[in-house]
């Protein structure tokens, strides 16, 4: 394996983008080439301005535009068909993930131990900040749902830090536009029947007031995915 391409969905984060874009490029990417591949996803704020303004050969990094805002799963669709990597990774454009959490993930794949590798927020052992329990509960819920659905033992379904194959990656068809992308993709690796494992990881979670995005109506929506792509697709 020598790539590894990293996908970066991004909507309104013009106070973050940068500084990620930053630590995504000095992170230690266990000795492979790092791609990393950008979509704008019709942001109204000031990150279309910075994206035009990048010094893309400095991050190599490929930039791909929304013309409205769809969500993260279409984001990552369009990221999804730009890959080139042997591993695949997902990386949100705040500050809530930390690159440091890099080498860790993808040892288990580079040492042909896993397929895929989830970092998990809630499975304890790395510093988290304590708050929202109302999340805690919602990520609490939706991973048992998930478990009791497809005979797995994820303790965060919901994590943005998703590491996979390329092979596994691409033979997901994804369908979800907004953040029921997480269950689909979990949905229908787990029905790939491929290793997956999971591996504690920090976390420094935003309030809405700072930017976060998803709301208790997302978890609708991802109770619905995790039923529909159980029994369908």
């Amino acid at each position: 394996m020598q790539k590894l391409s990293i996908l970066i969905p991004i909507f309104n984060e013009e106070k973050t983008l940068v500084q990620v874009l930053e630590m995504v490029s000095k992170a230690d990417s266990a000795g492979l080439e790092k791609e990393l591949i950008l979509v704008d996803d019709g942001s109204t704020d000031g990150t279309r301005e910075i994206l035009a303004s990048l010094d893309t050969a400095k991050y190599s990094c490929r930039i791909y535009y929304h013309e409205k805002n769809q969500g993260k799963g279409a984001a990552l669709r369009t990221a999804q068909s730009h890959a080139s990597g042997d591993i695949i990774m997902i990386q949100d454009a705040d500050l809530e993930y930390s690159p440091d959490e890099y080498p860790a993930l993808l040892k288990p794949i580079l040492d042909g131990k896993a397929d895929v590798v989830y970092g998990s927020r809630l499975s304890g052992g790395k510093i988290t900040r304590a708050f929202k329990f109302s999340h805690y509960l919602g990520n609490k819920f939706l991973s048992l749902l998930t478990n009791v659905l497809y005979d797995s033992t994820l303790t965060d379904m919901e994590t943005c830090y998703k590491v996979f194959k390329a092979e596994v990656f691409k033979k997901v068809k994804i369908k979800s536009n907004r953040f029921d992308f997480e269950p689909e993709i979990t949905a229908k690796i787990l029905k790939q029947g491929v290793r997956i494992y999971e591996l504690p990881i920090s976390y420094f979670g935003r309030d809405y007031a700072e930017g976060k995005k998803i709301t208790w109506k997302d978890g609708f929506g991802a109770i619905w995915a995790l039923i529909r792509f159980r029994f369908m697709d």
